[in-house]
């Protein structure tokens, strides 16, 4: 293999590597759009997440377009702070990755016994 091929195939992976992050990034997005319609999340937080969209469509970048490093950032941080604005915003959902304290479990309706008196 020459070396032309070389940089032809390592060109590929990465390339394959940051549009995998870019799909990724896009469904975390459109997933977190749905929090934007609670009224509890501050406008400060929607107004991030939609600053961070224009940003990484947008033909001005900080780095040279074939690093997209500067938009996934700028996009992760938009959505880490809209998490944490839902997070705070919902009553009894547990804040943090992972966690499984404070979340509120719905009740079982109880079945009346049959030898109950009434």
């Amino acid at each position: 293999m020459d070396t032309t091929t070389v940089w032809l195939v390592l060109g590929a992976v990465a390339a394959l590597i940051m549009l995998a992050s870019a799909v990724v990034l896009l469904v975390r997005v459109l997933k977190a759009r749905k929090l934007l319609v609670d009224a509890g999340i501050p406008l400060r937080s929607k107004a991030l997440v939609w600053a961070a969209v224009v940003y990484t469509v947008s033909p001005v970048d900080l780095l040279p377009d074939p690093v997209y490093l500067d938009d996934i950032g700028f996009l992760l941080l938009a959505l880490r702070s809209l998490h944490a604005a839902a997070a705070s915003a919902a009553p009894g959902v547990a804040k943090g990755a992972g966690a499984t304290q404070g979340i509120l479990k719905p009740e079982r309706p109880t079945k009346p016994r049959p030898d109950a008196v009434r």
